[in-house]
């Protein structure tokens, strides 16, 4: 009887195992009963300019609605796709502003200021595959304005 080479039976075993691992998909972070002025749009009010730099530069990541992309749905990139949402969310949540007592929201304002001036956001990692989020010299000058007006 002819044995399989291993190099054959390791490469099916791994093929196979990526297969399966797509039917594994996490809740999507879409929630569409979000609770009427708690959102820092709302809150807000930003001119549209900047409205557009936060739609399309944070709220991936840091609110209750990500835009998915095809490839956000292949694994193992789907985790951590989801583990990049989830950890935005713990640090700040764009869509529950309003429930931030006033001492934070000062912060995460300040916080927000100093990360883009670094150049800490959006993630390069985030970046990689989202070059649409990346903000111009302008941008982050009309945002950091912005926010620093609002302080």
């Amino acid at each position: 009887m002819k044995q399989k080479p291993k190099w054959k039976t390791i490469s099916l075993s791994v093929i196979g195992f990526l297969v399966a691992f797509q039917f594994y998909q996490p809740a999507r972070n879409v929630y569409d009963g979000q609770v009427e002025g708690s959102d820092f749009i709302q809150v807000y009010n930003p001119p549209k300019a900047v409205n557009q730099i936060l739609e399309k530069s944070c709220y991936n990541c840091h609110s209750n609605n990500t835009k998915y992309e095809w490839f956000d749905y292949i694994q193992p990139g789907r985790m951590f796709v989801e583990s990049h949402i989830t950890n935005g969310k713990q640090d700040l949540n764009f869509s529950e502003w309003s429930n931030y007592y006033r001492g934070k929201q000062e912060r995460l304002l300040q916080s927000i200021v100093t990360q883009v001036e670094k150049n800490e956001m959006p993630l390069l990692s985030y970046l990689w595959l989202h070059p649409e989020a990346r903000l111009t010299k302008d941008e982050k000058q009309a945002l950091i304005n912005w926010i620093k007006d609002k302080k």
